[in-house]
């Protein structure tokens, strides 16, 4: 028998309903405790519990302490990736969850993928920026090129800090709604908290909307125009 990744492994302990909806109420980036998170799932604090000891054991989850309260986030990146990457493969198979609702719209306009944006504005960002050449595509690597570094230091983003941090600067992720790249890695996260700065935008934690206000909304459509000449 060859020896691999175990996916049948990691597929299991994302496919039961339950956990599924725990990791995309993490996909917001902010840690939430157990009872949110059973609230979230729709089960009890002790079942909650149990599932979340499996995902931990899998290396999905990340646990912190602070006072009394135990807190879960996704391990890392890469875990969101995976899940967007998911919820994309199963919107394009017509899987779709049933429960529906107002907010639907206002997600695939703008909403949080682990704290960088993503639906439609996140996606006309990343379409923009690599039109205006400051990403180029190496392989699979997304890589940043000296007039992105130039773009993104006049924005105020440090990205000498940036570069410091373990994570990966830029890459791309499939939008589940758009079906086309948006920009995760760190420099996406910076963009997302400089928008939150700037007042352009604010982000719903219960829903994972982003809403734009009137100014931020065209100053981003300037700073990140559909048409750009090539």
């Amino acid at each position: 028998m060859k020896e691999g990744p175990d996916i049948a492994y990691v597929a299991t302990l994302i496919g039961d309903p339950a956990r599924a909806n725990m990791l995309t109420a993490l996909m917001s980036g902010k840690a939430l405790t157990v009872s949110e998170l059973a609230e979230e799932a729709g089960v009890t604090i002790q079942t909650a519990s149990s599932h979340l000891s499996k995902l931990y054991v899998g290396g999905l989850l990340r646990p912190r302490k602070q006072g009394r309260h135990k807190y879960f986030s996704l391990a890392n990146d890469e875990v969101a990736h995976v899940l967007e990457g998911l919820m994309g493969l199963a919107a394009g198979a017509g899987h779709l969850r049933k429960r529906t609702g107002p907010k639907d719209a206002e997600l695939r306009e703008a909403r949080v993928c682990y704290n960088h944006l993503a639906g439609d504005m996140g996606t006309q960002m990343f379409d923009s920026l690599m039109a205006q050449g400051h990403f180029v595509l190496q392989g699979e690597d997304l890589v940043l090129t000296d007039s992105g570094a130039a773009f993104a230091t006049d924005f105020e983003i440090d990205l000498g800090e940036l570069r410091k941090a373990r994570a990966p600067l830029c890459r791309e992720c499939l939008d589940w709604s758009e079906r086309r790249s948006h920009l995760a890695g760190s420099l996406g996260r910076a963009f997302l908290t400089r928008f939150e700065e700037l007042g352009w935008a604010k982000r719903d934690q219960k829903t994972r909307v982003v809403s734009f206000s009137s100014p931020g909304a065209t100053a981003f459509h300037q700073l990140f125009p559909k048409d750009v000449a090539h």
